[in-house]
């Protein structure tokens, strides 16, 4: 029988997470280093990276890496692979959670540098990370890539349109990918309900709870570290059987993923 606490042990695997300096990004980033990871943590900006990498390495043990990158720009996606490859030698477990969903006035003023920013950071450079260390995992000795979309990807509002259809292309890249780099790679997504990260604190919370008290099964919002199960689930060998799949973890918000 298998022994439960060993499902989920990371010791000796190397997670790269972008979009991993905070929310959701960085509860994973945690989780994984505290289940036996070294980690590379990417985001924009260098700094915040290298604030959690020295709170991984004091709170752990673990190695944590701090490497600034651009997901939308094809080149720093490379470089982040070639960079961690250069530290670590290899890459077990890829999250791409890097994402952004900017306001604007309405549909007919979304301009044509909104529409290719929110695509390139949600979508191209999740495709070019996946091509890149999907193939390397094939080859190699297999691995994990785990997609964070969004519940926009199914049920986008007027106001997230370009994101929704940006998350709903990397529904699409999960399930192609799954295939493309069978049978040694498992390619999963997560698919997030309204969590309380620090993004949260732009929102009208008083309206927000109010709402999620009838249109949320569950009665609330996320909290960030709830994001964890699902990402030591798909990350570990607890989901050797998985994969092609988008778990929602919404707290019921959603009835039909696409």
């Amino acid at each position: 029988m298998t022994d439960a606490n060993t499902l989920f042990d990371l010791t000796g695997k190397v997670a790269v997470v972008t979009g991993g300096s905070r929310g959701l990004g960085k509860e994973m980033v945690l989780a994984f280093a505290h289940q036996g990871a070294d980690v590379v943590i990417s985001s924009r900006k260098q700094e915040a990276c290298e604030i959690l990498a020295k709170q991984v390495e004091a709170e752990t043990g673990r190695r944590a890496l701090a490497v600034a990158c651009h997901t939308g720009h094809w080149d720093a996606c490379d470089a982040l692979v070639d960079t961690t490859l250069e530290a670590f030698g290899k890459i077990d477990v890829l999250v791409n959670n890097a994402g952004m969903s900017p306001l604007y006035p309405s549909l007919d003023q979304v301009s044509e540098e909104l529409w290719d920013k929110v695509m390139a950071v949600n979508l191209k450079g999740a495709f070019r990370l996946s091509a890149r260390v999907g193939t390397l995992m094939a080859e190699g000795e297999g691995g994990s890539i785990i997609n964070i979309s969004s519940m926009a990807a199914s049920q986008p509002s007027p106001m997230e349109i370009p994101y929704g259809a940006a998350k709903a292309g990397l529904h699409a890249l999960t399930l192609g990918m799954a295939r493309a780099f069978a049978p040694k790679v498992r390619v999963n997504c997560i698919m997030p309900g309204p969590f309380l990260t620090d993004i949260s604190k732009a929102w009208d919370l008083e309206a927000f709870h109010k709402a999620a008290a009838t249109n949320i099964p569950l009665g609330r919002g996320g909290e960030p570290s709830e994001i964890v199960g699902a990402a030591l689930y798909l990350a570990s060998g607890a989901s050797s059987y998985t994969t092609g799949s988008i778990l929602k973890i919404d707290g019921g918000t959603i009835y039909s993923p696409s």
